[in-house]
């Protein structure tokens, strides 16, 4: 009876042994295939694999050198932004939403078009606060802002603006280059600012932000820009699959008024224009208070149509 017994078990484990591999087989199938989601949107597949560094690199035109060090570095990011999927995506969507919107403006103040994946690293396209107190799309500080032309106190903040805070940005970022010679130079002086990269230049008689050994946060940032900018150009080849339907989209549409006179309250203001004060600020996240001062200025505000 006992070997009759552990016969019969061993033929049962034998069988759901079997069964099991089948079925592991065919979900490896289905993750091979080009279909990333389900009618109902819920499968998640994915193939984790390291990635190969086999093509040349840059940033603005500017050649990335690949040694022993600097690979490592790009291919953490690379690894690090593949893998950290929510927040990969999240930049992807909100890319086709605000890139649309900046790069025009690089182009004509003549910045290269790669320095929109710094406005990517620095707030992830959301107008977040650091905790330095840096704001905004392009991560300003108050004094920097301010030195470069943006209103900012207690009723209107425009780091928060797009438009003027990228205007900003490409004033700042040119003179970055002029003073320590390169577009990457540039990138890694707007991370660190530019008294602190250039202490770190003279204390280590370098003058090339990949021969500088710098902090954590300041070694990973070009790399991190390097990184994105690969993912975002062809995401599917890192395995993201977004549907048109599935992006944000631009700003919808809209129409301009220009603000002569003080705004007691902008609740009423937005009734006034048929709209909710919930859909003026987010039109206009500038606009930080809950009414405006106009003293001999003008201010533009955008309106989206019904």
């Amino acid at each position: 009876m006992t070997n009759k017994f552990i016969s019969s078990t061993i033929i049962i484990l034998s069988m759901f042994s079997l069964l099991f591999l089948l079925g592991s087989y065919t979900s490896g199938e289905k993750m091979e295939g080009k279909e990333s989601s389900t009618k109902e949107g819920y499968d998640l597949p994915q193939r984790v694999q390291s990635i190969s560094l086999n093509k040349e690199y840059d940033f603005a035109g500017e050649k990335i050198p690949l040694n022993a060090d600097t690979k490592e570095r790009l291919d953490r990011e690379l690894l690090v932004n593949s893998y950290w999927q929510s927040s990969t995506l999240l930049n992807i969507k909100l890319a086709k939403k605000f890139f649309s919107e900046i790069e025009p403006i690089l182009k004509k103040e003549g910045i290269p078009d790669d320095f929109k994946y710094l406005a990517l690293a620095e707030s992830g396209l959301r107008n977040v606060t650091s905790s330095a107190g840096a704001k905004g799309y392009w991560q300003f500080l108050k004094g920097a802002a301010t030195d470069y032309g943006l209103e900012v106190n207690s009723e209107v903040d425009e780091r928060y603006h797009l438009e003027k805070s990228t205007q900003a940005a490409c004033k700042y970022l040119k003179k970055l280059k002029n003073q320590f010679g390169s577009w990457v130079n540039a990138a890694g002086a707007y991370n660190m600012g530019p008294t602190n990269f250039s202490a770190q230049c003279k204390s280590q008689s370098e003058d090339n932000y990949f021969d500088l050994n710098l902090g954590e946060e300041s070694s990973r940032y070009v790399f991190r820009l390097v990184a994105m900018k690969e993912i975002l150009k062809n995401p599917e080849a890192f395995g993201f699959y977004v549907e048109e339907n599935q992006y944000y989209d631009a700003m919808p549409d809209f129409y301009e008024i220009s603000v002569t006179e003080s705004i007691p309250d902008m609740g009423t203001f937005a009734h006034k224009y048929g709209v909710s004060y919930r859909m003026l600020k987010y039109y206009n996240p500038w606009l930080i208070d809950n009414q405006l001062t106009v003293r001999n200025n003008t201010y533009t505000i955008k309106i989206p149509k019904k």
